[in-house]
């Protein structure tokens, strides 16, 4: 039996990006020793699942970032690099990293080191207390890419990657470690020298490199647990649902979920809008209801595993758990990107023919009604999603994801990636 440490940001999508809560569960279902360690406000979805949790004070991760400027606000810099460095001081905030990894290491030194932590893939702190404790570091759910050149890079990014490269400098001095669980290019990145492990496929990202220590194990389907919520067994099972959804990051952006829902409801389907947990302004959420079709469902969250099986399409941004549970289910998507990674799950859907592409500008322009009814009624998509499920599952999943950290854990990876 192995001994494991689940770290992440204290963001439910972080327990998530396409398995890795479930890749928890499977070990422990196996018999390993595992505990999720993170911030106390996401202690209830780890529990709720089976998973024993550990509050932590500090995790590394700034939440919530630091805010942007309001309208009329005078700055130095223009708002597309004020993003970037806003989410450079939300994974890479030397106090806070440096807190959050002390936090670990104490913890290590009190309990005693796990064999191996596994980690979301932007917790700083996580990267840095593996190599302080001494055991192996792996990253679920994203791949490790090769490094980065200045031709790969805007402006803004090869300067914020200086300037990452300085704070990582300074944390492993402060820490006394050499910072071998990130890479060192022009972008700096947390990065397992062990083990990455992708719950998409190498067909999914379409010819793009990554390094050896990255191994895809695709998705399978997971059989929801308990009774369906009361209002959607109140939904009679022939009603055909297409779901709205912006994660729990970018809730803000009222506009889309309105336009989304119209989008479904044109296309003779239930909306169900689903708003996260970040504060609305009262006055806010009810001019949102205002403007939604009849019938609508307005959620703060749902249960993928009881409401994707539901669903005919899926209105989204592009967030990684949300993109892979549609592929999982077979579920056509229209993606909405709005940052980050985003960007690239929207594109390989559009290259998958998953789904489709849109910008800020095509919602504006009413194109959410026919990309809807695109992506449910052309039978080259109907066709690629199915298949796409089934090459998913076929990769193993959770379990094997499971079955390669065990190895990892006990010194015979080699034997099984």
């Amino acid at each position: 039996m192995a001994r494991f440490w689940f770290t992440s940001a204290p963001l439910p999508g972080h327990l998530d990006w396409g398995g890795l809560l479930k890749t928890a569960q499977a070990l422990r279902t196996a018999g390993h020793d595992v505990a999720w360690i993170s911030e106390k406000r996401i202690g209830g979805l780890a529990q709720a699942a089976g998973v024993p949790f550990v509050p932590v004070e500090h995790s590394g991760w700034r939440w919530p970032p630091p805010p942007l400027p309001g309208p009329g606000s005078f700055v130095n810099e223009n708002i597309h690099t004020l993003r970037y460095r806003r989410a450079l001081d939300t994974w890479l905030s030397e106090d806070l990293v440096a807190q959050g990894a002390e936090t670990l290491r104490a913890l290590g030194e009190q309990i005693g080191p796990p064999d191996a932590i596994v980690t979301d893939p932007f917790l700083s702190a996580a990267a840095l207390a593996a190599e302080a404790l001494g055991v192996p570091l792996a990253v679920g759910g994203w791949p490790a890419g090769p490094p980065l050149s200045d031709d790969d890079l805007i402006a803004i990014q090869r300067q914020l990657g200086h300037e990452a490269t300085a704070r990582l400098e300074r944390l492993c001095a402060r820490l006394g470690v050499d910072g071998v669980n990130f890479s060192w290019g022009q972008a700096p990145s947390v990065q397992s020298p062990h083990l990455h492990v992708s719950y998409f496929s190498d067909y999914w990202h379409q010819g793009e490199s990554f390094l050896p220590q990255t191994i895809f194990a695709g998705g399978t389907v997971t059989p929801p647990q308990g009774d369906p919520p009361g209002w959607l067994a109140d939904i009679p099972a022939d009603q055909p649902l297409g779901l709205v959804t912006l994660g729990s990051t970018f809730t803000g952006d009222l506009t889309f979920f309105s336009r989304g829902a119209e989008a479904i409801a044109r296309n003779d389907m239930i909306p169900l809008v689903v708003i996260g947990y970040n504060p609305i302004a009262p006055d806010q959420k009810e001019a949102l209801k205002r403007r939604l079709p009849g019938g609508t469902r307005l959620l703060n969250w749902v249960d993928y595993d009881h409401v994707f099986p539901r669903l005919k399409v899926i209105v989204h941004h592009g967030g990684m758990g949300t993109t892979h549970a549609a592929i999982v289910h077979g579920v056509p998507q229209v993606i909405v990107p709005h940052a980050a990674d985003q960007r690239g799950q929207a594109r390989r859907a559009r290259q998958a023919k998953v789904g489709l592409e849109m910008s800020d500008a095509d919602v504006r322009q009413g194109q959410l009604v026919p990309a809807v009814k695109a992506v449910t009624t052309t039978p080259l998509v109907l066709t690629a999603v199915e298949r796409l499920a089934e090459a998913f599952a076929g990769l193993g999943g959770p379990a094997r994801a499971a079955d390669l950290l065990a190895a990892l854990a006990e010194g015979r990876l080699g034997e099984t990636a």
